[in-house]
Parts: C-alpha cells; sequence; structure tokens
C-alpha cells in the first residue's frame, strides 16, 4: 500500500516507541546501552527531538540486526517531508532549468 503524500512519514523514533523496543521487551536505558550511547540519545531518539544520524542508524542497525538503511530510509524521508511543508512557497518559486 503506497504511503499517504498528505501525512507526515514515521520518524524512527515512533517506530522504536511503538512497535519495536516493545516486541523486543527491552527499555530505552537497555537500548542506550547495547548500542553504546546515552539514555538522553535514545530519549530524544524516541520522543521525536532527535534525528537519527549515520552513526546511530548503524548502531540501531545493528542492536535488531535490520542493518542502517532502513533508519536512514525513514529519517530522511521525514527530514524531506518537513523541508517540504516548511519551504513549500519559495520552492513554488524555484524557475527550473529547461533541456534543450
Amino acid at each position: 500500500m503506497a504511503r499517504n503524500p498528505n501525512r507526515r512519514p514515521t520518524h524512527p523514533g515512533a517506530l522504536l516507541r511503538e512497535d519495536i523496543l516493545p516486541a523486543a521487551r527491552i527499555t530505552q536505558s537497555e537500548l542506550a546501552r547495547r548500542m553504546g550511547v546515552s539514555r538522553l540519545t535514545v530519549s530524544e531518539i524516541v520522543l521525536e527531538k532527535r534525528a537519527v544520524t549515520a552513526d546511530v542508524a548503524h548502531r540501531l542497525g545493528r542492536v535488531f540486526g535490520n542493518g542502517p538503511g532502513l533508519w536512514l530510509n525513514m529519517q530522511k524521508a521525514v527530514e524531506l517531508w518537513d523541508a517540504l511543508e516548511a519551504n513549500r512557497g519559495e520552492y513554488d518559486k524555484i524557475e527550473p532549468v529547461k533541456a534543450a
């Protein structure tokens, strides 16, 4: 099923909070320990206050066995959506180059 283009993509922190941590039966503190990061880092990601960086994506991918791509792709989708929503008017004013 295609994603609704009128809805903000799911932040990777929401996936962790709502699905992955409960299914894995681990706490944010345990995830932070396994990842080798602070609990604050995990908390801010789960609360959608921090982006998933390439480093964090590698760590999450290692912990959950799904690689970094899922996490980075989710973050990229959120960032693209947020940029478009914040700057749509400016983007609409940009004149594309016409191919010869």
